[in-house]
């Protein structure tokens, strides 16, 4: 299970509908082998495309050094899915490699600000899609 702030969980929302109708993308580091999302980093999606996500290669490595340097790493890696439900397409199941992360996907597909929109995470391990259910937190 995922268990996540409401402002780390609004964060991700908020992001996901800035940058519709591009995919938005991001992580939520945290300490080391707690599993504790903590800490909220927006990426650019370098791609800027409505149907695929790609961390800039320069972006990617410096959120990995000062991830390293702050003892952290990726509790979360986030992405919107801008005209689909929230579900991990064969590209991201192919490109999820940290099995340890939740992968979570915000659909955006309704803009309107009002929802509906789907927030749900899943574990990717080898090519395993597994569903988890979310718990926000106050």
């Amino acid at each position: 299970m995922l268990t996540i702030s409401q402002a780390l969980y609004d964060q991700i929302v908020a992001h996901a509908r800035a940058d519709h109708p591009d995919e938005a993308c991001g992580v939520v580091a945290g300490p080391v082998g707690e599993g504790r999302p903590e800490r909220f980093v927006p990426m650019l999606n370098a791609a800027r495309s409505p149907t695929f996500y790609e961390f800039d290669s320069g972006d990617l490595l410096k959120l990995y050094r000062d991830m390293d340097d702050r003892d952290e790493e990726p509790v979360i890696i986030y992405h919107s899915h801008t005209a689909t439900e929230a579900y991990p397409s064969r590209t991201d199941i192919t490109y999820a490699n940290e099995p340890g992360a939740h992968y979570v996907l915000v659909s955006t597909a309704d803009t309107d600000d009002a929802g509906p929109f789907q927030f749900r995470s899943f574990r990717i391990v080898e090519g395993q899609v597994t569903e988890e259910e979310v718990e926000v937190t106050a």
